[in-house]
């Protein structure tokens, strides 16, 4: 008999169970498969994926351990493999009986295990260190919690409701008191269970951030209840940017884990373990070690306490599927566009519409330039795209990227900052770093490797695809960079050039490809590189800038407003795009007529920029070919931009 939603959410190791015990008479069953197949299988039907309760929105407290649950999260760090009891024979005290477990999913096995058993399996299995997705605002998070099922609306019909909506545990699970855990009541139950036998990893989690909780703005409560607080102090949750929160999880990984790689977003669908015999395990090992020789220790007490973390603050989540994420944007469908026929027609038919609605908010944003509103629309959709990895980034160069060097800004009023609160509106993941002296010189930019604790410290420039970074240089001032400053100067103009970050593993570096949004706001030209400088043209000048731009700023109130413009963002940088032969040759006749009369005026450099210009119109009217109006208009636009900076430097001698 098929499993029911209660049991398969509820209690899914009764369902790996019931196929290992069935798989006892036919040993070629493939029954692993089998089981992996049926979650998979469960989770593709209608809205069955909203029934599982998710990590990110509801408080640890509130989860039922061993039951199937989902995490939105980046794999921060990968352990080496780790052995397990897959298959182990637990012996009745009392009658002498033998029986046969299964050992997958599971940290902690059954009380009564025959150790000289020879039907014991020793597996493996690899271990992620996760962490909420970097930089994810607080929008994705409220939508996400409130409306699961919202991306089933278009353009023109977008969920308004979200910031309204009352957060509540998951359907699948009630519980019956606020006041007292599960761990409490499992206690008792595993006080005779026993730890599986591990290896000992060698690449761990943690990293310099401040304290962090499992709590969340929208989550129904968060704190954990009285009694079950746990001091964070001791314990670093490594996140990549300074101040976030949220739940870290240890993720058991059974199957093709050499297919997973760091920094990838994943949505996870595995079994809760939250069993107090991890901690327990944890104080022995430290416990003992310290009694030891160090020689003798394969773990130092440093990669202990980071390997094996308390499970109430970080728990264990034991895979059983993995989606990958190409966005984080909860208004659109969880299945690629192409799967998505309906949604995908009537979306790009709204498209243009939609597009002047955004452009005429990001004029008045940027004080009435319609110019610079349309160059900050074509880097909000920029992407370097890869349907394709032998051109993605070919000749080195990452094809697509769109970094913009906005310049001209009001340092007065704190305006970058005001724009970069627009810009968090509009986008699913985004963070602001003020380059101020004092940040270029202490911050960690690039993630380290910890060879005592065995881990891979994080780094603010441990990021999510997509995400935009906002660079406010209007924050810098005169002073000297010490070698950190330098350092991460350099780290900042590589990740714009080249799309890549050099991790430090202290005797080598190791490159990391990337794909994040870089936008600078600076008074004059920036010092780090860019591919498009537009210089800010206000047309009005507020007396009173602070209330200006609070006016136009978008609230809560128009939040179907704004949900037309998230969604329209994010689809307009997933939509495929090619040039036909015939477009292809007649750009090729322009470049060469453009050089013909002067060949200093485009170089090649000018040229790729041209068509990135053209690619990013294109797609921002919905359009996935390159068509003879877009070509022009990047062309004239291009030529107003220049035409401003001349403008500007002829005013200002001094500028670069």
């Amino acid at each position: 008999m098929m499993p029911s939603t209660k049991d398969w959410i509820n209690n899914p190791l009764s369902v790996v169970e019931g196929m290992f015990v069935a798989s006892q008479n036919n040993p070629n069953s493939g029954w692993e498969a089998k089981a992996v197949g049926f979650f998979k299988d469960r989770l593709k039907e209608k809205e069955a994926h909203t029934w599982v309760p998710s990590l990110n929105d509801i408080p640890l407290h509130y989860l039922k351990p061993n039951s199937l649950v989902k995490f939105r999260c980046l794999i921060q760090d990968m352990f080496d493999p780790e052995f397990y009891m897959g298959v182990y024979e637990t012996v009745d005290p009392s009658t002498s009986a033998r029986v046969l477990r299964c050992g997958k999913y599971k940290d902690v096995t059954e009380c009564g295990v025959y150790l000289n058993s020879r039907n014991i399996v020793t597996a493996e299995r690899q271990t992620f260190y996760c962490v909420p997705i970097p930089g994810e605002n607080t929008w994705v998070k409220e939508i996400s919690s409130s409306c699961p099922d919202c991306f089933s609306l278009s353009l023109s019909h977008t969920y308004a409701g979200s910031s309204q909506a009352r957060v509540v545990p998951s359907t699948s699970y009630v519980p019956s008191r606020q006041k007292r855990s599960y761990e409490e009541d499992d206690e008792m139950d595993n006080m005779d269970t026993q730890p599986q036998k591990q290896k000992d990893p060698h690449t761990g989690p943690q990293s310099p951030a401040e304290q962090h909780g499992n709590g969340d703005c929208k989550r129904q409560e968060t704190e954990a209840p009285s009694g079950q607080t746990t001091s964070t102090s001791h314990l670093d949750l490594n996140f990549p940017l300074p101040g976030e929160k949220g739940p870290a999880c240890l993720v058991k990984v059974y199957e093709e884990w050499d297919s997973f790689k760091l920094n990838e977003a994943l949505e996870i669908y595995g079994i809760l373990s939250v069993s107090p015999a991890l901690s327990a395990l944890a104080e022995e090992k430290d416990a003992s070690s310290s009694l030891l020789d160090p020689t003798d220790c394969m773990e130092t007490a440093e990669e202990q306490r980071v390997h094996s973390p308390p499970a109430s603050l970080v728990p264990r989540l034991h895979m059983l599927y993995a989606r990958r994420l190409p966005h984080n944007n909860p208004l659109l469908p969880s299945a690629a566009l192409e799967d998505s026929s309906a949604f995908l027609s009537s979306t790009l038919s709204d498209m243009a519409s939609v597009r002047a609605e955004l452009l005429t908010y990001l004029s008045h944003v940027l004080l009435g330039d319609d110019l610079a509103a349309e160059y900050l629309l074509l880097h909000l959709i920029s992407n370097v795209y890869v349907s394709d990895t032998r051109y993605a980034r070919r000749d080195v160069l990452p094809l697509g990227k769109f970094s913009l060097n906005l310049s001209g800004c009001p340092a007065a009023a704190s305006y970058a900052e005001r724009l970069y609160r627009t810009i968090q509106q509009l986008v699913s993941s985004s963070y602001y770093l003020s380059m101020s002296l004092k940040n270029m010189n202490q911050l960690q930019l690039v993630p380290k490797k910890d060879y005592v604790a065995n881990r891979l410290v994080s780094g603010v420039l441990q990021l999510a695809r997509n995400t935009s970074l906002f660079l406010d240089e209007t924050q810098l001032e005169q002073g000297q960079l010490d070698a950190t400053g330098v350092r991460n100067i350099t780290a900042l103009g590589n990740l714009i050039s080249w799309q890549k970050v050099d991790y430090d593993f202290n005797y080598h570096q190791m490159e990391f490809t990337c794909n994040i949004n870089v936008l600078i706001t600076s008074e004059g030209r920036s010092l780090l590189p860019s591919d498009c400088h537009v210089h800010l043209q206000p047309q009005i000048d507020p007396p009173h800038m602070e209330e200006y731009l609070s006016g136009v700023q978008m609230h809560q109130q128009t939040s179907s407003q704004l949900n037309k413009l998230r969604l329209y963002l994010t689809v307009a940088r997933m939509l495929d795009y090619s040039i036909s032969d015939e477009v292809t040759k007649s750009v090729e006749d322009d470049f060469v007529d453009m050089r013909k009369d002067n060949p200093q005026s485009i170089s090649a450099e000018d040229f790729h920029r041209l068509l990135v210009v053209a690619r990013l119109l294109s797609l921002s009217l919905g359009q996935t070919t390159l068509s003879r109006d877009s070509w022009q208009r990047a062309k004239h636009m291009d030529l107003l931009r220049r035409s401003r900076l001349e403008q500007h430097k002829c005013v200002n001698g001094n500028e670069p």
